[in-house]
């Protein structure tokens, strides 16, 4: 039985990009007539079927729109999903929510099961295990059929879209500069691995601001978390895993989380091990979320502002879908938004 042909691979076999399998299936007028029948010869050996994704959008119009997130428990999605509906909603539109789970596989049943005739265009943080994939060949294949993507928090650079984003580096750099000002010497971070963008970006921020004020930074000091697997023990080993970081690590008297479920955690650890929270070691977290506001001590944290993320990934969507319509194109956009350190007791003694 012949494999399964997808656009990326006929692109892969004839040495083509996808746009260009796209567009000559599409009969466009900028591929030559031998580049549309090589790539029409392959498809019809090969059984292609499209995707369904975006093929009747000129002529149907949903007024949904589908956000796909990667969990639904972390309050920050929560925040920008409000943000979402809001913007969207006013502006006559429906929000369809769908869930990776952290997962490269069901990111793509996702996108491609809610664009089979349902939406008009995608708002979306990309999953952990896609982004330690590298393999974004479902985004592309959706904006060459004619759906528009929004992607917020974890962006890619490459893809051809819109992107509402907070700048990490000067985030964490503030971060950073709020246990340095209460005191702390020795900073410690718990972070991603360097495939998600975010964590890469705000240890990017970390390590600057401590060259910058000339502070001991060593590679002991940084803990790197690979929880793009989901499954049950996630929290298990993440908390094995700082307890380790912490006992390799007694000197730390400073801790920059850069997500409020590492931070909650590090805080317990600490207090497991007989630490005093703040007086022998404070944390700063990112995310100003429940996790935050309700832990014992109160964890101070950088604020991303979701509800704002939301609407304007919103904005930015629908601007983009009646400009479609309309016949118009927009260069890509990528929007900064803000951020707030919510000083709390963590900080503070």
């Amino acid at each position: 039985m012949k494999p399964k042909a997808s656009l990326k691979m006929i692109a892969t076999e004839l040495d083509v990009s996808v746009s260009t399998v796209s567009k000559a299936l599409k009969d466009s007028k900028e591929i030559s007539d031998s580049t549309k029948k090589k790539v029409k010869a392959f498809a019809k050996l090969y059984n292609y079927k499209p995707n369904n994704i975006a093929l009747s959008l000129k002529s149907q119009q949903t007024n949904n729109i589908g956000v796909i997130i990667p969990e639904i428990v972390h309050h920050f999605f929560t925040t920008v999903i409000a943000g979402i509906e809001k913007f969207a909603n006013e502006h006559g539109y429906n929000v369809i929510i769908g869930l990776s789970n952290e997962s490269f596989k069901k990111e793509v049943i996702n996108l491609d099961m809610l664009a089979n005739g349902t939406i008009d265009g995608f708002i979306l943080s990309v999953a952990k295990q896609t982004l330690s994939y590298g393999d974004y060949h479902h985004f592309e294949e959706t904006i060459d059929q004619g759906i528009p993507i929004v992607m917020f928090d974890r962006v890619i650079d490459g893809i051809h879209c819109d992107r509402v984003v907070v700048d990490d580096i000067t985030a964490s750099k503030n971060a950073v500069k709020c246990l340095v000002d209460a005191g702390c010497e020795k900073v410690g971070i718990i972070t991603t691995e360097d495939f998600v963008n975010v964590g890469k970006k705000r240890l990017t921020g970390y390590q600057q601001y401590l060259e910058e004020m000339d502070m001991e930074q060593e590679d002991r000091f940084i803990l790197k978390i690979n929880d793009s697997e989901a499954g049950q023990n996630v929290e298990q080993k993440l908390e094995a895993s700082i307890y380790k970081y912490f006992s390799d690590n007694p000197d730390l008297d400073g801790i920059f989380a850069v997500n409020e479920l590492y931070g909650v955690t590090a805080m317990k650890v600490a207090r497991d091990l007989g630490y005093a929270i703040p007086r022998d070691i404070k944390f700063i977290g990112f995310t100003d979320g429940v996790l935050s506001k309700h832990a014992y001590p109160s964890l101070t944290t950088v604020s991303q502002h979701g509800e704002k993320m939301g609407e304007k990934a919103a904005e930015l969507l629908i601007r983009r879908i009646k400009g479609q319509r309309e016949g118009k194109d927009f260069d890509t956009q990528e929007h900064v938004v803000d951020t707030k350190i919510i000083h709390r007791e963590t900080t503070k003694e």
